[in-house]
């Protein structure tokens, strides 16, 4: 997308008092703020002009300094140059601190939230000098809703967006109508999706944001039927097919579908990650494709945030991780030779002309070698990877990647789940009798199977869970969050309103 923001009076910035979150600012007197939003901003020392610009969003009951604190897209920030805007909402707007997704006032074009979100663009721009064709938004939950209703109405502003466990541009307009495209998402065909977000939009808007869709196939908050949806209607507004162009597998059991535009190019990518609950997935560690600290709502799983940051392109390249710059083929032959519970042994056939290989684990480059044979290490137990290499020539440039193949390392990590008897059936690690709930594998009684009762449970092996509610001390994961999740309550009168 080559256009970038409209030109509007942007009131003087001013910075305001550090947020929680170490080097998050506050941000006032960025304009009218019909929608009384809060901003805040990160941004690495002596940035550059015309660096990119990225808005994050919040989920319900977060904030600003929470998701900057584990998303994990300040360690991007500062490894690829770009500044970082934080909106953040609060209880005066809504009862959970959710964005207002689902209300026509704030989710419009120059309406409200929406309306301040756009103004906090502008400021960012003023601020860092950022390019303007190159600004993207992304979001959780309420936040990842909020994201598909300001991709649709701003597709002149926003060069592409990430929508993490979120919901279709315009699914609801009414809080009734929210809970029901969260939990019964409305089976539309592509042509009705994608007709709202034209609707939306500029009259006769002809480019549209390049757009990441991430969802986790255990999501009882958000149902995994709401990221077909987004598909659907992201494909459909950019004329392509709703049948992937390609699929590649990534770190944990993820599975990437790509769906190219007319030159090739990836335009609308989905993103499946399996057994994960609600949330936002992160993968803490120290590597390049790691981010992020796990908390409520932040899943470790694979890290998100390093794979929209490369399908935007702010590392440099161009956004199509499947191919790089050089003109040599794809490596054939690529086989896992051996794995341990921390270690993955590669091996692949030579490349005439290579100088060296670059291998790479779910998309992300972790090594670089003159052979043909590589070990990766550092690794978790019991875990699934998927491996990839590209021969490089004399100049540096890697060519066409090999096709993936997955090694998954021996051993088991233990793991533990908090969620009500119901969604722990529904996951596959409780079973239901004559109404009341066991525990998979150990047979333990957990109670009446429904909603009401809630229970740790920690997987010692595959298919053996245990009761766990004194305490769980292995990389402990929410995946029953509450229901409102999303959509908590309507809004409260608050300042400006």
């Amino acid at each position: 997308m080559a256009a970038g923001p409209q030109a509007s009076a942007v009131a003087p910035v001013a910075a305001g008092p550090q947020a929680s979150a170490a080097g998050l600012t506050q941000v006032t007197g960025f304009g009218t703020n019909p929608g009384n939003l809060s901003m805040y901003v990160y941004a690495p020392d002596a940035l550059p002009s015309g660096a990119p610009l990225v808005v994050a969003l919040h989920g319900c009951t977060q904030s600003a300094g929470d998701y900057h604190a584990h998303s994990g897209w300040p360690k991007y920030a500062d490894l690829y140059g770009f500044a970082l805007v934080f909106p953040q909402t609060s209880s005066a707007n809504n009862g959970n601190s959710c964005f207002n997704w689902f209300e026509p006032g704030d989710s419009a074009r120059d309406r409200g939230e929406a309306l301040s979100i756009r103004q906090m663009v502008d400021a960012a721009v003023s601020r860092y000098g950022s390019d303007t064709r190159r600004v993207y938004v992304t979001g959780l939950s309420a936040g990842g809703a909020m994201t598909a209703n300001l991709l649709a109405a701003y597709p002149d502003v926003f060069a592409g967006g990430a929508v993490a466990s979120g919901l279709p541009a315009h699914c609801a307009g009414s809080v009734a109508a929210a809970y029901s495209c969260m939990y019964a998402p409305q089976d539309r065909t592509p042509a009705q999706w994608g007709a709202l977000v034209r609707a939306a939009a500029p009259a006769g808007t002809t480019s549209w944001p390049r757009v990441a869709i991430w969802q986790g196939t255990a999501d009882t908050t958000v149902r995994p039927a709401n990221a077909t949806e987004l598909r659907d209607q992201w494909t459909d507004v950019w004329g392509v097919g709703q049948t992937p162009s390609r699929t590649r597998s990534l770190a944990g059991g993820t599975t990437l579908s790509i769906h190219d535009d007319a030159s090739g190019r990836p335009a609308v990518e989905v993103y499946s990650v399996p057994g994960m609950g609600h949330g936002l997935a992160v993968d803490p560690g120290g590597g390049t494709g790691q981010c992020g600290t796990t908390g409520a709502y932040y899943l470790d799983a694979i890290c998100s945030s390093h794979h929209t940051a490369l399908f935007w392109g702010l590392d440099g390249g161009d956004g199509d991780g499947d191919q790089g710059t050089g003109a040599l083929p794809a490596p054939t032959g690529l086989t896992v030779t051996a794995t341990t519970d921390t270690t993955a042994a590669l091996r692949w056939n030579a490349v005439a002309e290579a100088t060296s290989y670059a291998v790479f684990r779910g998309g992300a480059k972790v090594g670089v070698t003159t052979s043909t044979a590589y070990t990766d290490t550092g690794l978790a137990t019991g875990t699934t990877y998927g491996y990839s290499v590209a021969a490089v020539d004399s100049a540096g440039a890697a060519g066409a990647l090999s096709p993936v193949v997955t090694a998954t390392t021996t051993g088991f990590t233990p793991t533990c789940h908090t969620a009500s008897n119901y969604d722990h059936t529904v996951a596959g690690r409780a079973r239901e009798s004559g109404g009341h709930t066991y525990a998979k594998g150990s047979d333990q009684p957990m109670g009446l199977w429904n909603t009401f009762v809630t229970h740790t449970l920690r997987q010692t092996s595959p298919g053996h869970y245990v009761i766990a509610d004194s305490g769980c001390a292995v990389r402990a994961e929410t995946t029953g969050e509450a229901p409102d999740d999303a959509v908590p309550h309507r809004r409260a009168p608050g300042p400006g309103r």
